[in-house]
């Protein structure tokens, strides 16, 4: 095929399409590379209008339906799918808070620390070793609910955030008093005694 090394094998739509739909329309070029798609390729269906770029190494389909996890995806395909959505962008996601975040909150492995990254200036960077246990999937691996509180208390985010985290958190059962307990709060920021439903 026109575009594709001797040595490629031939180009699947279908595996790049289910590459792209469990992650909102977008691929990295190593996906598409896994795919079939060379480079000369992909800049060819650029420049043909079926793809756009969304960052550097980053492609969107352009006829998939844009999601509300989308602004997330690009900023987690950027960090190899190593990154998590963390503090305020995990309340966002789960709906925890009134928070809207000019940045995408996104934690990386410690050992990531190390790397020289040229991080992108949507992205906003925590550092720290997220067990499995701490993580929901939302197209995105996400902090869990209880999670995100603690480190929203650490990061010392807005108090009211804090509070209308726990206050949804604890009226959708998310999570429970006694699980809070363990958490030092801010002050101003309380446990309700009684939860409305």
């Amino acid at each position: 095929m026109l575009f594709a090394a001797p040595h490629d094998r031939k180009p699947s739509l279908d595996q790049l399409f289910g590459i792209a739909v469990g992650q909102a329309g977008y691929f990295t070029a190593a996906q598409a590379k896994e795919a079939g798609y060379s480079l000369q390729l992909l800049q060819h269906h650029l420049r043909n209008g079926s793809l756009e770029r969304a960052g550097r190494g980053i492609f969107r389909l352009v006829r998939f339906p844009a999601t509300d996890e989308a602004d997330f995806v690009v900023p987690w395909l950027w960090s190899r799918r190593r990154g998590v959505i963390s503090h305020e962008s995990a309340l966002q996601v789960h709906d925890l808070a009134d928070a809207l975040p000019g940045r995408v909150h996104l934690s990386l492995p410690r050992a990531d620390a190390r790397r020289r990254l040229q991080v992108p200036s949507s992205v906003a960077i925590a550092y720290a070793d997220i067990p499995p246990s701490d993580v929901v999937w939302h197209a995105v691996p996400v902090t869990s609910p209880l999670r995100t509180v603690r480190d929203c208390v650490d990061a010392h985010v807005t108090p009211e955030w804090i509070q209308q985290a726990i206050d949804r958190g604890l009226r959708r059962g998310l999570f429970s008093c006694a699980d809070l307990a363990r958490i030092v709060l801010p002050p101003g920021v309380v446990v309700p005694s009684t939860v409305a439903l």
